[in-house]
């Protein structure tokens, strides 16, 4: 069904129904703001509690405008849907009606059918653009990917970086085509039954064409500071209302399926309500015709926000990033134990086991790597489907000195072993861009500053590196890349020739399969899915038995043995239809011994439904 969608910001600028445009500015720290366009200064009307308002009837779509200071500095819209250019340039007035969506019942896809696959636009293939990426989505619907996981959109300094640095919330990167580019992209994508999430960052803004300070200073609390930048004042009404809008612009007028909210650890809310509280009733009670799911990144190993029929925590948050199953995943396969990676150590088959079962590793144990301190709640009550787990992200890859994905560090046994235990139980898996073809290409950590804060951006990154052993010397450090440097984005971009090579269609083939019987056999089973629903059991920190209760009282057993040698079955016996093999003829030749090393066994136990060959 064709439609045209859009959603009414409380700032910046809106084109009226009668002609004209509507101009709208939060700007507290100054007496008086002017509106420039069509070579014209106008005076702004201030309406009170620091807001200035205009309308001008000659403007329509495509002209430009930017907000004059009294010192005259000219500043662009911090809630324009798009740029003339640069984050220092003027704002372009957009018709969001203009784009007509040719999917506009897409109802969305529930929650435990998600397959992640996180994407940045810009190194997902060399042209960079939405458009590009739309034209790789047949191969991702193909693979089994269910939603497409965009890293931030929003503009930025420059031309190249992550988007974590972005300051102009409400406008997708000119660079990367726009916002009629990336409504396409998203109609295209449910075209192919594929859900798109947006990675939204509501913790900072970036350093470099933040304009807010100028004349709203209040938008910041001073005497608060983030690992990025001042902290936001949440408890401000103008500002609050910046940010529930942009959530809901994001789903109403681009009709993503999804957020994920960068860091909720570093957004500290003093309000009666918390802001991310506001956000979910909200997107709940507005959106109610489309599945719609909301994601976040938290450090501190919280369920607050996710339980499920508790008065005080409404489970308006579908699910959580699980740094802790890569962690234990990570350390399994590299034996790296520097930084937080010290913390999953001694006992790393044993805490993989738990992240399988309960979800997280620390619920409330001390964490060496924080002091000593305590980290986590309990967490086992949650469903397993409340879990983003992952084998390599953005952050794991990018935070890296040399940005060295997995499949460079560790065998491709090893990482086959990961791939099944990620891939075939009950949580939700995310791949990064090119893991499932094997990509060996970095991803580096890029910007596109200039002068004395590229030369901060590229000291500061090295300075990060000196505790680690391998860096104690400043000749290495010097080796770690210059993200400021072209050539450091240029080498993160994909090589989707290496898909068409032998290692890569063998990988892509294991993927594509794993994905298959997870679509097939257990997807169909986790609707429901209750908490405690898994229970784990370790061998000699090498082989792991989980065994998890499904919605349909079908029960998934997963056995591996994690380590170079032989190891007693953990679990041994019971029943069950027999899901995946690492190899043909594993399942019969260990019967009652010993588990080969990196074996992997997946039986379903469904009381004797129909049988299915090992995959």
């Amino acid at each position: 069904m064709s439609a045209r969608f859009a959603y009414r910001k409380s700032w910046g600028s809106e084109l009226l129904d009668g002609g004209g445009a509507r101009f709208r500015l939060w700007a507290p720290g100054v007496e008086s703001l002017w509106l420039v366009a069509k070579g014209s200064r106008l005076a702004m009307n201030p309406v009170g509690d620091g807001w200035f308002e205009c309308a001008i009837p000659e403007m329509a779509s495509g002209d430009s405008y930017a907000f004059s200071l009294p010192d005259g500095t000219l500043v662009p819209d911090p809630a324009a849907r798009a740029q003339a250019g640069d984050v220092h340039g003027p704002s372009l007035l957009v018709e969001p009606l203009a784009y007509e969506w040719r999917c506009g019942d897409w109802p969305g896809r529930p929650w435990p059918e998600a397959v992640i696959y996180e994407t940045h636009v810009g190194t997902f293939t060399e042209l960079g653009t939405f458009k590009a990426v739309l034209e790789r989505l047949d191969h991702l619907a193909a693979t089994g990917i269910t939603a497409l996981e965009l890293m931030p959109v929003a503009q930025y300094e420059g031309n190249r970086g992550w988007g974590y640095d972005g300051v102009l919330m409400y406008a997708p990167h000119h660079v990367y085509g726009g916002p009629d580019a990336l409504k396409e992209l998203v109609d295209a994508a449910h075209e192919r039954g594929l859900m798109v999430i947006l990675d939204v960052v509501y913790n900072h803004f970036g350093p470099d064409g933040n304009y807010l300070h100028h004349y709203a200073p209040s938008f910041f609390h001073s005497e608060r500071q983030t690992p990025w930048g001042g902290a936001i004042a949440y408890d401000v009404p103008a500002v609050r209302d910046y940010f529930v809008d942009n959530t809901l612009y994001w789903l109403e007028e681009f009709r993503f399926d999804g957020l994920r909210f960068d860091a909720i650890d570093q957004i500290e809310d003093v309000s009666e309500v918390n802001i991310l509280d506001e956000i979910g009733r909200l997107v709940r009670t507005r959106i109610t015709d489309r599945h719609i799911h909301l994601t976040t990144e938290d450090d501190r190993n919280l369920t607050r926000f996710h339980e499920k029929d508790r008065a005080e925590a409404p489970g308006y948050y579908t699910a959580e990033w699980n740094d802790d199953f890569h962690h234990a995943a990570h350390v399994i396969a590299t034996r790296e134990t520097e930084g937080y990676y010290v913390d999953y150590a001694a006992g790393r088959v044993e805490k993989l086991a738990r992240s399988l079962a309960e979800g997280f590793v620390y619920q409330g144990e001390v964490s060496r790597f924080r002091d000593n301190s305590p980290r986590g709640v309990p967490s086992a009550h949650l469903p397993p489907t409340t879990f983003i787990n992952f084998l390599q992200n953005h952050d794991q890859i990018g935070n890296r000195a040399f940005n060295e994905r997995l499949v460079t560090l560790a065998p491709a046994q090893v990482i086959e072993a990961l791939l099944a235990l990620l891939i075939l139980g009950p949580h939700i898996p995310l791949l990064f861009m090119g893991e499932e073809y094997g990509e060996t290409r970095s991803f580096g950590f890029f910007t596109d500053f200039q002068g004395e804060l590229a030369e901060a951006v590229r000291e500061g990154r090295r300075r990060e590196f000196r505790r680690f052993a391998r860096f104690a010397d400043e000749a290495n450090r010097d080796r770690i890349p210059d993200p400021n440097a072209e050539s450091t984005f240029r080498t993160s971009q994909l090589d989707w020739a290496r898909l068409a090579s032998k290692r890569g269609r063998s990988r892509h083939e294991l993927v594509s399969r794993l994905l298959a019987i997870r679509r097939g056999e257990i997807t169909p089973r986790l609707a429901g899915i209750d908490g405690h629903a898994g229970r784990a059991e370790t061998r000699d920190d090498r082989t792991l038995g989980v065994v998890w209760q499904l919605a349909d009282g079908a029960e998934l057993r997963m056995l591996a043995n994690l380590s170079d040698d032989p190891g007693p079955v953990a679990f041994a016996g019971g029943g069950g239809r027999l899901l995946f093999e690492s190899w043909p003829g594993l399942s019969r030749a260990v019967g009652a011994g010993d588990l080969p090393g990196w074996a992997v066994l997946v039986f379903l136990n469904d009381d004797g439904g129909p049988q299915a060959e090992a995959k």
